[in-house]
């Protein structure tokens, strides 16, 4: 287990994945505070604390198998003065401030990008930030994608749209099992959208 790549990931990925995911989840929080719901401050969630934030197996997962999770901030939608919209906006926050932490890691290696380990590190957590954010925006639940869509559809196909929630850990299944048609689409669109935003962001 303890080889050279596994050190690497230890050194260089899992404090990108804990500064990643915590500023994922502060802004998630921050967002619903801001549109009037006062739940997630309540819960402690309004902060930076890493320990706010981490779940325990999700954090073992992530050091094993490279794949892992937070805890999901508490909201209470009904708090918002537009439910759907303040839903949206709200699970929208998480994976812009993962883009924004890439761009302003971009504008980083542009200037330290000759000393070789900070230009690493910040190669490793813009794209790690990338990847938190275009996995996910993907439309399907427990995901920010399927809430952000939720509030742009008409009022009548939302009620469908999120009753498809009862079915997330089944659909993340089906994206994640290896070697399924699913888990093969999520990999070309996870590098692609990848690679595109390092680009746009001076990394290649």
């Amino acid at each position: 287990m303890f080889t050279e790549n596994f050190m690497t990931w230890l050194l260089f990925a899992v404090p990108s994945i804990l500064i990643a995911s915590t500023v994922h989840e502060y802004f998630h929080a921050w967002a619903a505070v801001k549109l009037g719901d006062p739940t997630p401050k309540l819960h402690g969630r309004l902060t930076l604390n890493p320990l706010a934030h981490i779940d325990p197996i999700g954090a073992i997962m992530m050091v094993l198998f490279r794949f892992g999770w937070s805890k999901p901030v508490p909201i209470n939608e009904w708090n918002f003065d537009k439910r759907r919209q303040g839903k949206a906006l709200t699970a929208l926050a998480g994976p812009a401030s993962n883009l924004l932490l890439a761009a302003l890691s971009g504008l980083l290696f542009q200037f330290l990008g000759s000393y070789s380990l900070i230009a690493f590190f910040l190669y490793v957590f813009a794209t790690i930030n990338i990847s938190l954010a275009v996995f996910n925006i993907i439309p399907i639940p427990p995901l920010d994608g399927h809430k952000v869509i939720g509030g742009l559809l008409p009022q009548r196909m939302s009620y469908w749209w999120e009753g498809l929630e009862k079915y997330s850990w089944i659909l993340i299944a089906l994206l994640l099992i290896p070697f399924s048609p699913l888990s093969g689409i999520l990999t070309s669109y996870i590098t692609a959208v990848l690679s595109f935003f390092l680009r746009v962001f001076g990394f290649l």
